[in-house]
């Protein structure tokens, strides 16, 4: 395994990302989902497991993973023009892309078709937490997004929402089916990556729906059938309802089998990494 960084510049601004290669082979790209709690090391996993196959590489996103971030409002525009450079210079033409959550629905929109040869999409999301729950993007959620960049109040509500109780929750609410996989080992990496400087302002971006790859199901859904036999679809069988259903509609629009794990929710890949590097390999 080597850690690196990648340097990304964005309207003159220069990002650090973090970068992870194992494994040699056909080139595999691997991007984790885009949450308050997600860098590239939960692929790592799953990495270990393609890695004897692929030289597997797991970057952060901007405004996400665990280096600091700068103040932006980060928009959709600004995640699709990452994922282009990505697959332009970083990693042209990787034989897979493996992406979760948001990360899929981004690479699905992606408009080159003949960027990647394969697709591996974990748990793929369209919608953000807040939208999908309120089944809308009503225009206070802009308001949320104001409050949180504000530079007195703002942390104070990024504090509170994200508290330890908070993402404890969440996590065993929607990511892990196993209460006890956030156990003392794991848990403070996540509270890092919750607490990096500069972190509210892509995670508090990424509830409220200002990152959602498309703007409805119907559009998601025809990106996945463009892409058909090239896609392998993975997710837990305890996944939240409504994302599962959506997840079931790009499978059967995509004309594809997927993959659903026992015992697993949205972290999936991270929580049976032997069962969705099967359902990769194999697929």
């Amino acid at each position: 395994m080597t850690e690196a960084t990648l340097d990304w510049r964005i309207d003159g601004e220069k990002l650090r990302l973090g970068l992870t290669r194992r494994g040699d082979g056909p080139l595999a790209l691997l991007l984790p989902a885009l949450s308050s709690i997600s860098t590239r090391a939960e692929m790592g996993p799953l990495a270990e497991r393609l890695a004897p196959r692929f030289q597997t590489l797991a970057v952060d996103w901007p405004g996400f993973g665990d280096l600091p971030r700068p103040r932006r409002a980060w928009s959709r525009a600004d995640m699709a023009a990452f994922l282009a450079h990505l697959l332009a210079e970083v990693a042209p033409r990787p034989a897979l892309v493996v992406a979760a959550g948001h990360a899929a629905g981004y690479l699905l929109a992606h408009p080159d078709r003949d960027a990647f040869d394969r697709a591996a999409l974990i748990a793929p999301t369209w919608r953000g937490p807040l939208p999908t729950m309120l089944a809308r993007r009503p225009d206070w959620l802009a308001r949320v997004r104001a409050a949180v960049d504000a530079p007195v109040i703002g942390p104070m509500l990024y504090a509170l929402n994200l508290s330890r109780p908070v993402i404890r929750r969440m996590a065993r609410g929607h990511v892990y089916a196993d209460p006890a996989f956030l156990a003392p080992d794991r848990f403070p990496a996540k509270l890092a990556v919750a607490d990096a400087p500069g972190a509210r302002f892509a995670s508090v971006r990424f509830v409220t729906g200002a990152l959602d790859p498309f703007d409805d199901g119907a559009t998601f859904r025809a990106a996945g059938a463009a892409l058909g036999a090239r896609l392998t679809l993975v997710w837990g069988a305890e996944t939240p309802g409504k994302s599962r259903a959506e997840m079931g509609a790009l499978a059967d629009a995509a004309g594809v089998t997927p993959t659903i794990v026992a015992g697993a929710k949205l972290g999936v890949h991270e929580e049976r990494p032997n069962e969705t590097a099967t359902a990769i390999l194999e697929g």
